[in-house]
């Protein structure tokens, strides 16, 4: 007998000839026929076998539960090596090295700041267009809701802002003394004082502040209404939410971190002045004239500059922010604290440029 033949007995397979990768095409359809139906396989007619007809016997006995009977110690090993490589092969998952998951981390962490950047800036810009629609459209603006913001930007931060404008001006004169004392030139602190408070420190300690007080109550306030569909109620009535709650704000803040930038450089002179008087025995009237000495109309204006232009960036963050407020409450907290880091973030950019522009103009 050259083939491979089975006889099925009502799911008693009787099987003989040679179970070999040459033999056992035409019966391979048969058996697969069966779908497990067969109960016991008698292999005692079986003249030889290799791994293929192995494989068909373990299949049976897999899918069926047959019970073999009759096999030679030889096809017997055959078909426990073939149901052995037949079990489950347990995966573990690829462990790259360290660097190249840090690098990819660090690639989407740069890809995610890029897209908040381009959708930050799209903001800025159709922020920007309102507001000139606003001007040369004569648009009605809510002027009510611009007085409110500069109430809540403006007066409310006076408190903070001038105490911690004072206590910068006296530790500012301090170290300054401190240092200076050892060339026997203290008379300087005065310099000193005056000119990074007008044109530098007095403005950008201003800026964070109001980042800290007012980019935060934005994003919060806007993100509370967002959850509470508030701002899609606005659409739905026709009403644009940059007119109504992004442009008073970006207007108030603007306006305000004018008058709290002068205020704080006038609160940080008034501290070193009062430490002047009081550790270096320098008179006011002394004082207040080494200040118009040393600083510059230039001072002034470069301060006076900058500062609505951080207002408008500190206002944008806050409002963008809240802007992207999803899903719940957890969302508010999170882009409540993006928004005063990134408003934080662009005012010390933007000072940094600012420093390095005006140096290259000759206003130093």
């Amino acid at each position: 007998m050259t083939g491979a033949t089975f006889r099925d007995d009502g799911g008693k397979l009787s099987l003989a000839g040679r179970w070999t990768v040459a033999h056992i095409a035409d019966v391979e359809p048969q058996l697969r026929a069966l779908n497990g139906n067969a109960k016991s396989i008698d292999m005692s007619g079986v003249e030889r076998i290799d791994t293929v007809g192995a494989w068909l016997i373990h299949r049976l006995v897999r899918d069926g539960g047959a019970t073999v009977s009759g096999a030679s110690s030889e096809a017997s090993r055959l078909i426990d090596s073939v149901a052995k490589s037949d079990q489950p092969v347990e995966r573990h998952p690829y462990r790259g090295s360290v660097f190249v998951h840090r690098l990819e981390i660090t690639g989407q962490a740069v890809v995610s700041q890029l897209h908040v950047l381009g959708n930050f800036l799209a903001f800025l810009g159709k922020t920007m267009v309102v507001l000139f629609q606003t001007i040369f459209e004569r648009r009605s603006l809510r002027l009510n809701s611009v007085v409110h913001q500069m109430d809540v930007v403006g007066v409310h931060a006076l408190g903070i802002v001038g105490l911690l404008s004072f206590l910068v001006g006296i530790v500012l004169a301090q170290q300054g003394a401190v240092q200076l004392r050892q060339f026997g030139a203290e008379v300087f602190v005065v310099n000193l004082i005056g000119r990074s408070t007008v044109r530098e420190l007095g403005i950008l300690l201003t800026a964070i502040m109001v980042a800290g007080r007012s980019s935060s109550a934005f994003a919060a306030q806007i993100g509370s209404m967002k959850l509470n569909e508030e701002i899609d109620a606005m659409h739905t009535i026709g009403l644009s939410s940059f007119e109504v709650l992004v442009l008073p704000r970006v207007i108030a803040t603007s306006l305000m971190m004018i008058l709290l930038g002068f205020y704080g450089s006038m609160m940080a002179i008034l501290g070193g002045g009062l430490f002047c008087w009081a550790s270096l025995d320098m008179p006011p009237v002394t004082f207040v004239t080494r200040l118009q000495e040393v600083i510059l109309f230039s001072d002034f204006w470069i301060g006076l500059f900058k500062a609505p232009v951080f207002g408008v960036i500190i206002a944008v963050t806050g409002c963008f922010q809240g802007m992207q407020v999803t899903g719940n409450a957890e969302s508010v907290g999170q882009r409540t604290t993006a928004a005063v880091v990134q408003s934080i973030f662009l005012v010390i950019v933007l000072d940094a440029f600012f420093a390095v522009f005006f140096s290259a103009l000759g206003y130093v």
